[in-house]
């Protein structure tokens, strides 16, 4: 990989990994438009621990004090609100996993294309900006319950579909169910740890048990290139949230579909 690829690619990552418009879609374009080579699978791997280190850096206090509460819990079988949103996070990561094993084969071979990306990109963005007009702001993590929980995590497992996005779907069932801006964000982001644990730990098993040569330097910028761009995604997103809402990605999703749009049938 070029210099300017790692950058690229490891930026893009960081920032498309919890912002609503689709981090998949984002890595699939280059190398679809402007035929780059694949970054391989320990550029992957690299890129999913930078973004981890990322959200596990920033809500450091929230996941000590949820975890905690989840293990006291299971021990003296009492119930706090931090243990409750452990078990959600479980609860609504169930979905998305099944929908992996059933489905991943047939979405990596038919929905990785121009066309799928430009659709999804443009339907769930309508939805989006619909459940942020539309949706009550009445609800916080408190008031999270099993139904609840299971809609944000059956549509998570939507975003397996390239262009979705896992953020931007999750957000929008949480508006469209009547969670305030902040708190459908902040549950994403939680909720977005144990799929990315997951997929870089699938990741790095098959590289294990590959024969590929790692290029320890690419892998070293884009842990600290991700890790830093999402930090920072993170930050100025909730910091600007309920001010700017998600109207903005709205309008990014619907000129980039159409812009995909474009290239697939008039180019």
């Amino acid at each position: 990989m070029l210099w300017y690829h790692i950058v690229f690619l490891a930026v893009i990552q960081g920032l498309t990994e919890f912002l609503p418009i689709s981090s998949s879609a984002h890595l699939i374009l280059p190398a679809q438009l402007l035929h780059w080579p694949d970054q391989g699978l320990a550029f992957d791997v690299a890129v999913h621990v930078g973004t981890l280190m990322a959200i596990l850096g920033y809500f450091r206090k929230d996941i000590f004090a949820i975890v905690v509460a989840w293990f006291v819990s299971l021990k003296t079988r009492q119930s706090t609100p931090e243990s409750r949103l452990a078990w959600w996070i479980v609860l609504a990561t169930l979905p998305a996993c099944a929908a992996g094993l059933l489905f991943d084969d047939f979405i990596s071979t038919h929905l990785r294309s121009l066309e799928v990306i430009a659709y999804t990109t443009i339907g769930f963005g309508v939805l989006l900006w619909l459940s942020d007009k539309y949706g009550t702001s009445n609800k916080t993590e408190r008031d999270f319950g099993i139904k609840s929980v299971l809609c944000i995590g059956f549509a998570q497992a939507l975003a397996l579909i390239p262009g979705t996005s896992r953020s931007g779907i999750t957000m929008t069932a949480a508006r469209f169910l009547g969670f305030g801006r902040e708190s459908a964000a902040k549950f994403s982001f939680l909720l977005s740890i144990p799929l990315i644990l997951a997929a870089g730990g699938l990741k790095t098993v098959e590289l294990a048990s590959s024969n590929l040569a790692v290029d320890w330097g690419s892998i070293l910028a884009g842990v600290i290139l991700s890790a830093i761009s999402a930090y920072c995604c993170i930050y100025l997103f909730l910091k600007w949230l309920n001010t700017i809402g998600f109207f903005p990605f709205f309008i990014y999703r619907l000129v980039l579909g159409f812009i995909l749009l474009f290239i697939v049938y008039i180019l």
